[in-house]
């Protein structure tokens, strides 16, 4: 029975960078004492267009147990506001407040430099290509 070195699958590579990625990102953000999940809600919700917590939920890639609990640390801490939704008083809407606005935008310099220094590791070339090649699996993988 052969037995193939786990690097060698995609899913491992995946997950491997998933978890470099996450980690320098945590680093990077560290200082605003916000967790990833928290920068994807405030980045998503920065339109200032207001979410319900199904459309966020999709949007930041959280179940929606978890997104509860994420909301309602950034509820306490004064960055997002929860309303009862004008046409149907059962949904809920989640919007950014201005605290988390000026948040958000410290928080750009943060990514936008963790990302950069990605880049700058690969390449532009490389890096647009990896983005590519990710958007692709995506988009297949959901059909």
């Amino acid at each position: 029975m052969p037995t193939e070195n786990i690097s060698s699958y995609l899913a491992f590579l995946l997950a491997s960078a998933n978890r470099q990625m996450r980690i320098g990102l945590a680093q990077s953000i560290a200082a605003e004492e916000v967790t990833e999940e928290h920068w994807r809600i405030l980045q998503v919700l920065s339109d200032e267009r207001g979410r319900s917590m199904g459309e966020l939920a999709q949007a930041v890639l959280l179940n929606h147990p978890a997104l509860t609990k994420n909301i309602d640390k950034l509820v306490n801490r004064g960055l997002v506001l929860r309303a009862a939704d004008s046409v149907d008083s059962r949904k809920v809407v989640v919007y950014i407040s201005d605290l988390g606005l000026e948040t958000v935008a410290r928080l750009k310099a943060s990514v936008d430099a963790h990302h950069g220094a990605i880049e700058e590791a690969l390449g532009p070339r490389k890096t647009q290509q990896l983005k590519r090649l990710l958007e692709q699996f995506i988009e297949d993988s959901a059909s």
